[in-house]
């Protein structure tokens, strides 16, 4: 078998050192390249401190105002519900009280009726106990009867259904009859009085 020559001749001597160059520039030319990259990445990232503070403090003044707004809106829902509340507490009641009223116009149309012999006459004051019972439950959750005759007209209390012309017991605007009585809850009209005014 013949043995396998090791001797290096001078073409391959050559070829490695041409290698070697290659290799050695290729490799400069890499850290130039990333020499170059990181002085660009140093410039870009070299804001002028003072720059930076400025917009910092705009942000962190940006985030105090919605932080402030959005405190101020809490309140004033928290203020919107207590109101809420309180008109719910104020008024409760109201339905039933306007579906009350009816029964006591009956009632008072019941003792307007005359009454002849004994047996209506007793019919009559128990209707009479009942009313005033009946008045006196309205009157402890707040329902009271609006002042209208003799008044001065108010829209806000009074319904005009009718007009009289003015004399000297009654002046002008002044409320003359009551047809039906109105009444409030507490500062609240829960009915207008149904009235006559002069004119």
């Amino acid at each position: 078998m013949a043995k396998k020559s090791t001797r290096t001749t001078p073409e391959d001597s050559q070829a490695s050192t041409t290698d070697s160059a290659a290799t050695s520039t290729a490799s400069e030319a890499t850290q130039a390249a990333t020499s170059a990259t990181d002085d660009q990445a140093e410039q870009t990232t070299a804001v002028d401190p003072t720059q930076q503070i400025t917009d910092l403090k705009a942000q962190l003044d940006a985030k105090d105002d919605q932080l402030l707004r959005a405190q101020a809106e809490i309140v004033n829902m928290q203020n919107r519900n207590k109101k809420e509340q309180a008109a719910l507490l104020k008024y409760d009641g109201q339905a039933l009280a306007k579906d009350v009223l009816p029964v006591l116009d009956n009632l008072e149309r019941a003792l307007a009726t005359p009454a002849d012999d004994e047996a209506a006459q007793q019919l009559k004051k128990g209707i009479e106990m009942v009313y005033g019972h009946l008045q006196d439950a309205l009157k402890k959750h707040g329902v009271t009867e609006v002042a209208a005759a003799g008044e001065k007209f108010d829209p806000n209390i009074h319904q005009a259904v009718q007009t009289v012309p003015v004399d000297d017991d009654h002046p002008a605007d002044t409320v003359v009859q009551v047809l039906q009585r109105g009444y409030l809850l507490k500062d609240r009209t829960l009915r207008p009085a149904m009235v006559v005014v002069a004119q």
